[in-house]
């Protein structure tokens, strides 16, 4: 049970004052539920005030303070336009108060004909004349004090302002208990750290304030490595089962070509590992096309060898499947029963895979997230393995482990190459195998970018290609966070080229249903189709051979690592692949970047360090769609700067300072219900 301390920070925030049905809606799209939602919804700025007794045209484009008396209304002639409410300063100086979209008894009522008012927002140059647009703060010259020169400024949704989002920050803040000290106390005195409410409140008052927000993110980052070697120290004291398979199914397989060093060497630490009693805990990172699934079929295999079975885990029902045919695929001709099981499994079908992996005529198993259920029971399962881990929190990874009598050997896998400090952050309760080569034959993918505006050339090179025998992706924008709205993008790119190409086009986003989009993908798999309109569904693992070339559209609105795997659903075959990034005309700073990177490398790898630089973690990861919470407190920065020291403090606790019964150690656990590693504080037991 959660500390009763905290119980106040966790208070719905439906009980905050003002806090309505129609707050309650861009509150919701924040994310912001919670005391502890807002408490850790940090300012991203700030704005300095200048307050001046006098209106200047030289302060046009600042936010000034002033004291204003209105002198007249003027209302426009229509109900779109806007209220203008003209006020003087002292020296008779005028300005235009501009308010859109209220009716004109409102700021009629905020501001009286003749009587003074304190006034703060943005000076700006109309014309010749001055304008403030909604001003921010317009209160009686006594309270003029109370309005700050600095003033935190938040991320904000349609419908919230800043004001309303501070006033909330104070109401979080003043539920904010004092905690106990969790932080090493010669760590604390050399950092000059603030305790950790002080910091909190520091972190909202001032943004530019570097140790509170240094603090803050330190225990953000405690907490997960905290978390994390509990997890280890908890699966490391449970009783395994040593797996040493005879080779005679390994040594079967047909395979296309010989492994790679990168391959034999993760494979023999995988073997390794599962030969102990102590159950294996491995993170297999590999680039798009590395040969990651023949090291995950030499590790399953190892297991029913041993009379053991294997479970596979997909993030999506399409890479389930895929999984299901390569695997079968691999061992045509092998003794041994693969099934699949995801949430379209149903009826017969369901019960026969549910009665084989309970009497053990199922050697191993394919699904998604529909193997944790309840109802399946492995009569021996040996090893799991977990494809696109960052989808996956460290709850649902203990879920799998919890469904055998003895911990299961687990093997994660990621196509996501991960920059050092993440594997730290996100995976430091696991030994890492590295697949750095590529198997020969592959050929290298050319990256080209091209302007929106030459839609028509692309259009023309794609027939060529087509009409060459060739296939092609083309992938949809992300027009906005909204499955929706992906979708209805696609339709209509899906549309817009069947006028040419008539139904040699395909279609898959993720709102069609299972068998929809199992039969586009089959149908594009077969070329009966060759050009395959997607959103980022097939983002993770689809792989059609025969497909050489990939048009990104939008190209400009994705990630780094999002471009990298969409990018590497071609040069999958002999033939020489084109990778072609449409953008948008008007790029920024970042996004261009962005581009010229894409088309400098292929080395996954480095294009993960660079987009955890212009991105953040969570997007780097995809925790978005993952089990694991995003990092709220801590920026990329503060990982790299903070998570030796963070590894070395929890080290320390459990090792040499009394673990969670000490003192610290009750403070650690207060820390890790504050920021919600539940899975880690079932294990405490004790410490």
């Amino acid at each position: 049970m959660r500390p009763d301390i905290l119980n106040p920070l966790f208070a719905e925030i439906s009980l905050f004052k003002g806090v309505g049905p129609a707050l309650a809606r861009p509150l919701e799209r924040l994310d912001l539920k919670r005391a502890v939602d807002v408490a850790f919804h940090l300012p991203v700025g700030w704005v300095d005030r200048h307050l001046t007794d006098r209106l200047d045209m030289a302060d046009a484009g600042r936010i000034i303070g002033t004291l204003l008396t209105p002198v007249d209304y003027r209302a426009g002639g229509s109900a779109r336009a806007p209220f203008r409410v003209l006020a003087a300063d002292g020296q008779g100086n005028g300005v235009a108060l501009v308010y859109f979209g209220k009716n004109s008894g409102w700021p009629r009522k905020l501001l009286p004909l003749n009587e003074p008012k304190f006034v703060s927002g943005k000076l700006e140059a109309y014309g010749e004349n001055l304008q403030i647009v909604h001003p921010d703060h317009v209160l009686p010259p006594e309270e003029a004090d109370t309005v700050p020169a600095r003033e935190s400024v938040y991320g904000l949704s349609e419908g919230l302002t800043n004001n309303r989002m501070r006033d909330l920050a104070a109401q979080a803040l003043a539920r904010a208990p004092d905690l106990p000290e969790w932080i090493e106390p010669s760590l604390l005195a050399r950092k000059g750290w603030p305790a950790w409410r002080e910091a909190l409140a520091r972190a909202h008052a001032d943004p530019g304030d570097g140790p509170a927000r240094e603090r803050l993110a330190y225990d953000e980052i405690f907490a997960g490595q905290l978390a994390l070697m509990l997890v280890r120290q908890s699966s490391r004291r449970r009783r395994g089962v040593s797996i040493e398979g005879d080779g005679r199914l390994r040594a079967m397989p047909k395979l296309p070509f010989a492994p790679t060093g990168a391959q034999r060497r993760a494979i023999g630490e995988i073997e390794g590992d599962m030969a102990q009693a102590t159950p294996m805990l491995r993170l297999l990172q590999g680039d798009v096309g590395s040969g990651k699934t023949l090291v995950a079929l030499m590790a399953l295999l190892n297991a029913v060898e041993a009379g053991m079975q294997g479970a596979m885990l997909a993030p999506t029902e399409i890479l389930a499947r895929q999984h299901h045919d390569t695997l079968r695929k691999m061992t045509s001709g092998l003794p041994i029963e693969i099934a699949i099981l995801t949430g379209r499994e149903k009826g017969k079908v369901r019960e026969a895979t549910l009665m084989g992996l309970a009497d053990g005529s199922i050697d191993i198993l394919v699904g998604t997230h529909a193997i944790f259920q309840e109802a399946v029971r492995y009569k021996a399962l040996g090893l799991a393995v977990i494809d696109e881990q960052h989808r996956f929190g460290v709850a649902q990874r203990m879920m799998l482990a919890n469904k055998a009598e003895r911990a299961p050997h687990l093997l994660v896998m990621t196509a996501t190459p991960i920059p050092r400090t993440l594997t730290l952050t996100y995976y430091g309760e696991m030994d890492v195998s590295r697949l750095d080569e590529m198997p020969p034959g592959r050929q290298p993918i050319q990256t080209l970018v091209m302007a929106a505006s030459r839609l028509d050339e692309v259009v023309d090179a794609l027939a060529r290609h087509v009409d060459g025998g060739g296939q092609a992706y083309w992938v949809c924008p992300l027009v906005e966070e909204s499955e929706t709205s992906d979708q209805a993008a696609a339709e209509a790119r899906a549309e817009s080229l069947r006028l040419r190409f008539g139904d040699r086009v395909g279609l898959v986003h993720g709102r069609m249903k299972g068998p929809e989009k199992d039969a586009a993908m089959e149908a594009f798999a077969g070329n009966r189709t060759q050009i395959l309109v997607a959103t980022t569904v097939i983002e993770v693992g689809v792989d059609v051979p025969n497909s050489s070339l990939i048009i990104i559209e939008g190209a400009d609105r994705f990630g780094l690592a999002q471009l990298h795997q969409l990018r590497g659903r071609v040069g999958r075959g002999d033939k020489s692949s084109t990778c072609l990034l449409l953008r948008g005309n008007a790029l920024g700073e970042t996004s261009r970047a962005r581009l010229a990177l894409m088309r400098e490398t292929n080395d996954g790898f480095r294009i993960a360090e660079e987009d955890l630089k212009l991105r953040g973690a969570g997007e780097v990861l995809g925790t978005r769609q993952s089990g694991d919470a995003v990092m709220k407190l801590a920026t990329p920065e503060h990982v790299a700067a903070l998570v030796d020291a963070a590894r070395d403090d929890a080290h320390l606790l459990i090792e040499r300072d009394g673990g969670l019964d000490s003192a610290r150690g009750q403070a650690a656990r207060t820390c890790l219900y504050l920021f919600e590693k539940d899975a880690a504080v079932g294990l405490l037991r004790g410490g």
